[in-house]
């Protein structure tokens, strides 16, 4: 008999797959249909899709979350522009570099001390906006929610797509938590993304109970005129699409996409709350989504991760990163804050 692992808090992404969901790969593993997305199950979660985000949106679906982003931002930019994010973004740091060698664009990052991108760290990036020596910022790419577990107001966003729409500019969301946002914020999506003038979006299924698979949905439709090819040059048109629709639609279906988001931001809450006891931890960060920063002291971080992994963010202040997951329990969580006060005694 296999030994079962013990849930970590390192990723949601190292959370397996949720019931529902898996059942509904099972229902699809049912017989032939036709291939590249041209099958029932694909139009019903499209259907899905502009249930929750409106029905003149483009929805196409693909194999991961830096494939989103850098074919969504692709669709946006030439290679003579810019992307305005931050320097924690997803794009920046843990893509490999994909978005610039796709888009051939130059990324700009700015320094925040959480995660969010605002006006004022655009406005010195544009003094340069017509000169021919100098790259062109064309998008504002956020992350909703962050990589440092806060979340955007809906007031924050509308502002940001004004903004970037008043100079010529499109604001691209990195939603691969996009539920754990609207969950936070007890929002529907449509709240965050068409609602305040969002263009393109990634849409996250991994991180929320999904086995795999990722959506980039437009809702200024001439930006997808011809995602189609560009889709498939870059090696994202999954031939068996219906495994990636069918899970999709069963997340999309009723409330299992809201449900799944919130528990995992409850369970951050929760530890957040219990290790913010201890006095030799700090809460560095607001605990907004699903993801907990704190400073713990540097010689027991090892020692905790040999039984709980979880990665350490920044080395140089000893801070590190707690992620919370659909299939996190308060056991899992008394567990290993019992860990953590044994430990720092």
């Amino acid at each position: 008999m296999s030994k079962v692992s013990k849930r970590s808090f390192a990723s949601d992404n190292n959370a397996g797959v949720h019931p529902r969901v898996m059942q509904a790969i099972a229902a699809a593993n049912d017989g032939h249909v036709i291939a590249y997305g041209d099958d029932p199950y694909t139009a019903r979660a499209v259907e899905k899709f502009h249930e929750h985000l409106g029905k003149d949106t483009e929805v196409f679906f693909v194999f991961g979350g830096t494939g989103a982003n850098v074919l969504g931002l692709k669709s946006m930019t030439q290679s003579h522009h810019a992307i305005i994010c931050a320097e924690t973004a997803h794009v920046n740091v843990d893509e490999c570099g994909a978005p610039e060698k796709f888009t051939g664009c130059k990324l700009l990052p700015v320094t925040t001390a959480d995660g969010k991108v605002t006006i004022d760290h655009i406005k010195p990036l544009l003094h340069e906006v017509g000169f021919e020596h100098h790259v062109q910022p064309r998008v504002i790419s956020i992350s909703q929610a962050t990589e440092m577990g806060t979340v955007y107001t809906p007031r924050e966003m509308k502002t940001l797509s004004a903004f970037a729409h008043d100079h010529d500019m499109l604001l691209h969301v990195d939603g691969a938590r996009i539920a754990n946002a609207a969950a936070s914020l007890k929002v529907k999506l449509k709240a965050i993304t068409k609602d305040v003038g969002v263009d393109v979006l990634s849409f996250g299924g991994a991180k929320n109970g999904m086995m795999y698979g990722e959506a980039v949905v437009f809702f200024d439709k001439t930006l997808a005129l011809d995602f189609k090819y560009t889709r498939k040059q870059g090696t994202h048109l999954p031939s068996k699409m219906r495994y990636i629709s069918a899970q999709f639609e069963a997340l999309l279906t009723g409330n299992l996409w809201r449900e799944n988001a919130a528990h995992a931001n409850r369970m951050g809450q929760l530890l957040a709350g219990e290790l913010g006891k201890i006095p030799q931890i700090r809460i560095t960060q607001k605990v907004e989504a699903n993801g907990v920063f704190a400073i713990v002291p540097k010689k027991y971080i090892a020692k905790l991760q040999k039984k709980y992994f979880f990665y350490v963010w920044n080395e140089q202040t000893s801070e590190v990163r707690f992620m919370t997951s659909f299939d996190t329990t308060e056991a899992d969580i008394a567990d290993f804050v019992g860990l953590v006060k044994r430990t720092l005694k």
